[in-house]
């Protein structure tokens, strides 16, 4: 179970199902509400309809056994007096509740209604203060504009049914005020409500149903892309093959997008794996040299005392050292290596670097960097080494200002570099021509080192032509901070 929900097509689908349930029985909830709202709305207008032409009929003098909505009907009819007293109810009226009063049989105070003409002056005398009791003055004849509703029940001929009901004052000028209470039933409104809430609870899980069915596919359909790229990196992972790919699906979504990124990080990987082992390959076949030369010279000394070549074994030996100075350097660089944090004057380091080799000059002002004095020394020495070996005559090294940057340059009197092999010439191992050969001393790691370097001290190095004609290796590094 904590499998299923612990995939995102699971809890995507859970969500929006929960989502559109709680939307769907708030929106049920609301309906049903309104819809018993109008139902009794409707009944309660029927109510009052009904209580307003019986008080019609008493503010004509209709008497109790004339009117109209006491004889037969099925809706129940209470009129009470001021007292409270019912004085006149519906036929068949069995039991009530809800009203002013639970009393079923009706206490009139004359039979038919007709009083001697004192009563009716004493009730003519009263009926302002008796008007004026109920809340509302009423004139003879008059009924009142406000209406009172309640919900009750009553038993009508052995059927009992929940009703809305009105009560409405009218004030008679033979009886004095009665109040009529008239009820229309709630059936309609239950049975409605009844129907709605059957529909949905049947139909609410099976919309769910559906929803959560839709969700599913949906999201699968979606997420299928990301499980082919899923399988096809397991499958690099077991094979070890940087050259396969993911699919890339034909869209422009953000799983599109992780693909090709996806593709693109393979493809850096590639490129670094196949690095890594031309540089090992490169550097086993650098060191199988001056080995093979420096156990060779060994094994005729052992067999020979007197041919031993002292030099030429000395030699072979600062080779490998500077050989295996380099690779320990480069090993250091790829890992990430920071350099360090002092300050160091370019100026100062090119002179230092420059002295004592002929035909190098050095023009330049102060020029304060941050970084490793030891890696940005080795790096001009590196880019004197290689314009030593190219110049004519001469090599010159500038160093400026620029702006935010300090800007050292190595120019020659060569034959400098051609535009196309520009770039070639920081790759590890390369020469580009005889005048680079292992005799001539330099491995092919010398500039390589070199732009790694400028690269880890935040800055570049590039190489153009020199105004003499030659190759020109401009170094731009970021100036130190002043403070």
């Amino acid at each position: 179970m904590s499998r299923l929900f612990g995939s995102v097509r699971a809890r995507a689908t859970l969500g929006a199902t929960l989502v559109v349930a709680v939307a769907l029985v708030a929106a049920g909830t609301a309906v049903l509400l309104s819809l018993r709202s109008n139902l009794i709305g409707e009944a309660g207008t029927q109510a009052e309809r009904s209580a307003r032409a019986v008080a019609s009929e008493l503010a004509a003098r209709t008497p109790y056994d004339g009117l109209s909505g006491l004889d037969g009907d099925d809706r129940p009819v209470q009129i009470v007096d001021e007292a409270g007293t019912l004085v006149a109810a519906s036929e068949d009226l069995e039991r009530i509740t809800g009203t002013a009063t639970t009393e079923v049989e009706p206490r009139p105070s004359a039979p038919g209604g007709d009083d001697d003409d004192d009563a009716d002056d004493s009730r003519g005398d009263d009926s302002d203060d008796s008007g004026d009791s109920g809340g509302e003055s009423l004139s003879p004849g008059e009924i009142a504009r406000e209406t009172t509703f309640s919900n009750g029940s009553a038993t009508i001929d052995g059927d009992t049914e929940d009703y809305r009901f009105a009560a409405v004052d009218v004030e008679t000028a033979d009886r004095g005020r009665l109040t009529v209470h008239a009820g229309a039933p709630l059936a309609a409104e239950h049975s409605a409500v009844s129907t709605a809430l059957t529909g949905m609870l049947i139909g609410l899980p099976l919309l769910l149903g559906v929803v959560a069915g839709v969700t599913w596919l949906v999201t699968g359909r979606a997420l299928r892309p990301v499980e082919g790229i899923r399988r096809e990196m397991a499958a690099i992972t077991a094979s070890e093959d940087l050259a396969r790919r993911v699919p890339e699906p034909a869209t422009h979504d953000e799983i599109a997008r992780l693909a090709r990124t996806t593709n693109a990080t393979l493809a850096a990987l590639e490129a670094s794996v196949e690095r890594q082992r031309r540089f090992v390959a490169d550097a086993s076949h650098e060191l199988r040299s001056p080995i093979a030369s420096l156990r060779t010279q060994l094994e005729v000394a052992a067999a020979h005392p007197g041919l031993l070549d002292l030099d030429g074994a000395v030699e072979d030996t600062v080779r490998l050292q500077h050989l295996a100075a380099d690779l320990l350097l480069l090993a250091r660089l790829d890992a990430g290596e920071r350099p360090a944090g002092a300050r160091v004057d370019l100026a100062a380091l090119a002179r230092d670097e420059a002295a004592g080799r002929s035909g190098v000059t050095v023009e330049a002002e102060s020029a304060e960097v941050t970084g490793s004095r030891g890696q940005l020394g080795r790096l001009l020495a590196n880019l004197l080494d290689n314009a030593g070996r190219h110049a004519r005559e001469r090599v010159t090294v500038t160093v400026r200002r620029e702006g935010a940057w300090a800007v050292l340059g190595v120019a020659d009197d060569g034959e400098g570099v051609a535009e196309a092999d520009r770039e070639r010439i920081f790759e590890r191992f390369v020469r580009l021509d005889a005048a680079r050969s292992r005799d001539d001393g330099g491995a092919g790691l010398g500039l390589a080192i070199a732009r790694d370097v400028a690269v880890r001290h935040g800055g570049t190095l590039t190489v153009g032509a020199a105004p003499a004609g030659g190759a020109l290796f401009e170094l731009r590094l970021p100036l130190a901070r002043s403070g």
